[in-house]
């Protein structure tokens, strides 16, 4: 019979499906709940986006959106990737059935997500401020990104907390539950936005607490269900401690992932500080574009993600030829999604605009930002997918070096060349393509030639 888990349940034992199941068949079935649950994550601040720019202003869109949200996702993400290394090494230790290594893992991830988000809490209050001057940040939308990156930062434990239990549940193949929970959660803060926002009318002080509140909920619904799990995963409250050795093979795999990470944010930064100088019509239908952009990486990063786990239950298992062809089944269907989603939107994406603002400047230079970047998603799926495959195995050092030069430097060093001779939006946004191509060159020859997957290592 089939559990929840998507572990085939037999007289012997447990046999893992993601190791032996046909092979398109587990990518899509662990692919669709994670996409769900991007879009329920992504939803959380579109709903804040939508919510204030409809019943506050365009100044309240820029700060729910624009530099606060460059910020969020630059140290959440960190966080985000750094916690990577432990789902890798729970995926190994699963499909190769090592359960005490399980759960070594699982109690030194978890305490690590609350340390560190007391930690990021305590200075993201503090650097606020200075953070979002040092960004060119409008001073018509200062105050308010101030209040709203403030009290976003009170609730970072619940935040870290959801995203490596979610990540764990992943790695043994569970994909669901996770999703079960962003649905509640995000209905929460549906709710509490309407609430705080338009029945209280608290303006983006109200929209970050129903933000907090919702994904603390999400927290405890994780935590519960790790808690009552009989597998090798089980979470036991009084066993939450720090295991050096485990903290190492954690962050030896997942600090090149979170810096990573924070290469695309830093150089988002940048971006967005080039758009600040554009004017707050700018900032505005940059911070929409965000919200409709973050369909394509929600497809993108739910392939990456998948391969990821797949790659690492296949490693650990020893199923090396299974593995390779997963990646390349992997990267087909993302090719294909991101065919199909470039289309939509280019051409229905104006609709999407309409949702955020009624405003026609706003919207104008929204259109032509879309139409812009739209057509040239696909030269960025080969980094997404050949950087999570190289994970799965262990490998992050070299993705990382190579989004260093290909993502961060490249990236920067066009921004500082080439914007200030041709300052406008066209400029700015080309940094994008020109980056991608580079750095997909450099993904697919260290793919081919030297990575553990393809390479001579065995």
């Amino acid at each position: 019979m089939q559990d929840k888990n998507n572990i085939k349940v037999t007289g012997m034992g447990k046999s893992n499906a993601i190791t032996e199941g046909v092979i398109w068949k587990q990518l899509l079935l662990f692919f669709f709940p994670i996409l769900f649950g991007t879009f329920f994550q992504q939803l959380y601040n579109a709903i804040d986006a939508i919510i204030v720019g409809r019943y506050v202003g365009k100044e309240a869109l820029s700060a729910v959106g624009g530099s606060t949200n460059t910020v969020i996702q630059l140290i959440v993400g960190f966080f985000v990737g750094l916690s990577s290394g432990a789902t890798v090494i729970i995926s190994q230790y699963y499909g190769a059935k090592k359960q005490e290594m399980v759960e070594y893992a699982v109690h030194t991830a978890i305490a690590f997500s609350v340390i560190a988000g007391l930690v990021m809490s305590a200075a993201g209050i503090i650097t606020a401020p200075a953070v979002l001057q040092a960004m060119n940040t409008p001073e018509d939308v200062l105050g308010p990104s101030v209040t709203f990156l403030r009290i976003y930062y009170l609730g970072m434990v619940g935040n870290l907390v959801y995203n490596i239990s979610a990540g764990i549940l992943r790695a043994v193949g569970d994909s669901k539950r996770p999703l079960y929970f962003l649905i509640v959660s995000c209905m929460t803060n549906i709710i509490l936005d309407m609430l705080f926002v338009v029945g209280f009318g608290m303006g983006v002080a109200g929209a970050a607490l129903a933000t907090i509140i919702s994904q603390a909920l999400s927290a405890v619904l994780v935590i519960m269900l790790l808690v009552k799990t009989t597998d090798m995963h089980r979470l036991y409250i009084r066993n939450i401690r720090l295991d050096r050795r485990m903290l190492a093979r954690i962050i030896r795999i997942g600090f090149p992932a979170g810096m990573q990470s924070i290469m695309y944010s830093s150089s988002n930064v940048i971006i967005q500080a080039g758009i600040n100088s554009l004017g707050t019509d700018t900032v505005a239908a940059w911070t929409a574009y965000s919200k409709i952009d973050s369909i394509f990486w929600m497809i993108v990063s739910a392939f990456g993600i998948s391969v990821t786990t797949f790659v690492g239950q296949n490693y650990g298992a020893g199923k090396r030829e299974r593995l390779r062809k997963g990646v390349r089944i992997c990267m087909a269907m993302t090719f294909a999604s991101t065919l199909f989603i470039s289309f939509v939107l280019y051409f229905w994406g104006i609709y999407c605009y309409r949702l955020f603002t009624t405003d026609a400047a706003v919207i104008r230079i929204g259109i032509h930002m879309l139409r812009y970047l739209v057509p040239v998603y696909f030269t960025y799926v080969t980094i997404e997918i050949l950087s999570g495959a190289l994970r799965g195995v262990g490998d992050s050092w070299i993705p990382m070096l190579i989004c260093l030069i290909g993502i961060c430097a490249l990236r920067v060093a066009w921004l500082m060349l080439a914007v200030p001779l041709r300052k406008n939006i066209y400029t700015i946004m080309f940094s994008y393509p020109l980056t991608w191509v580079v750095t997909t060159i450099l993904f697919i020859i260290y793919y081919l030639f030297f990575s553990k997957i393809r390479g001579r290592q065995k």
